[in-house]
């Protein structure tokens, strides 16, 4: 499997162009604004969405402003989402760091995020970028209806499959389909083609949240650290626990949406829940799901030039499957 600083090769020079982009495009009046803004660029992470926004575009042509612009949209976007998120879950911690919420508190965090949101769509209106405006305003739409329907079907844990992947769809994969739609549209694809990017994003999205959901029961259960069962805790119905109970007994069912409901801060019980989703093939089924949807996005880039930005493409779908954290 190759690494993120070998997928990135191909598009090094536009990464390191695009920091300063970033950093320009978070600018304000407002000093806390501007401390806030290089607290959160010093704690980046891998970068993943602008890779994809890069590499999307870089598959038909060189990298323009409208990419620069795109990848800075995206990241301004997915930004503001972690902030908002990390307000609705009480996180004190990201990626090591302390969260905004936790150094500057809820209200400033919440107002950080909508900040972030704003720059981002004024910086596709002030460029008359009105296709990548319409990109990322579905993308926003979508996610905060992916996030109301997983909350809404929390309550009754009554989450279907076809449920499932329409909530992973809207929460995750929507940003990585719009990332890869960006991307070919700052190239100037055909419509048809960025509309295949787009599904390609969705379809390597849905892969990568099903493997973050099989790293709740330590990937197979058996060989990659200790199963967390988090996703159990916060009552989070993932494809693992929706197929076991699919094939479970009436009895058996009841039994272990009742650990769910009133027990899922009991780390025997939790346990026990775990033990289920292995023993019904649940961690099998949802590989077999994952690998379906890597094969569907891996198909979709053998339509396109075979070139340095399709390989990493492919490298980087296949990075999203296999990583081990």
């Amino acid at each position: 499997m190759a690494t993120i600083k070998e997928i990135q090769a191909p598009i090094a020079e536009e990464m390191e162009k695009f920091e300063s982009w970033f950093r320009d495009s978070m600018k304000s009046r407002v000093s806390l604004l501007n401390n806030i803004m290089h607290y959160i660029i010093k704690r980046k992470g891998k970068q993943m969405r602008p890779m994809f926004v890069f590499l999307s575009s870089k598959l038909f042509a060189p990298a323009n402003d409208s990419t620069y612009r795109a990848a800075s949209m995206i990241e301004l976007l997915h930004t503001a989402t972690l902030v908002h998120d990390d307000v609705v879950d009480d996180s004190n911690k990201r990626r090591g760091f302390w969260s905004i919420n936790a150094i500057w508190k809820n209200k400033i965090a919440v107002l950080v995020g909508d900040y972030l949101l704003s720059k981002g769509l004024l910086l596709a209106v002030e460029n008359k970028e009105y296709d990548l405006l319409e990109i990322m305003s579905n993308s926003v739409r979508e996610m905060s209806e992916g996030e109301l329907l997983q909350i809404e079907k929390a309550r009754k844990l009554d989450i279907t499959e076809d449920v499932y992947f329409d909530i992973i769809r809207q929460k995750t994969a929507t940003l990585i389909a719009s990332c890869c739609a960006a991307g070919a549209n700052a190239a100037k694809a055909t419509p048809e083609q960025v509309e295949k990017m787009r599904l390609f994003g969705e379809y390597t999205g849905i892969a990568f949240q099903i493997k973050d959901d099989l790293f709740d029961y330590g990937s197979d259960g058996k060989t990659i650290g200790k199963p967390t069962g988090i996703d159990i805790k916060e009552k989070k119905m993932t494809l693992p626990l929706i197929f076991a109970l699919s094939k479970a007994s009436f009895f058996e069912k009841r039994k272990m949406i009742s650990i769910v409901k009133h027990n899922n801060n009991n780390t025997k019980k939790v346990k026990q829940v775990i033990d289920f989703v292995i023993a019904s093939g649940g961690l099998d089924y949802a590989q077999k799901a994952m690998l379906d949807y890597k094969e569907k996005a891996l198909t979709i880039l053998k339509e396109f030039e075979q070139n340095e930005a399709n390989m990493a493409l492919a490298n980087l779908v296949i990075y999203t499957t296999e990583r081990t954290k």
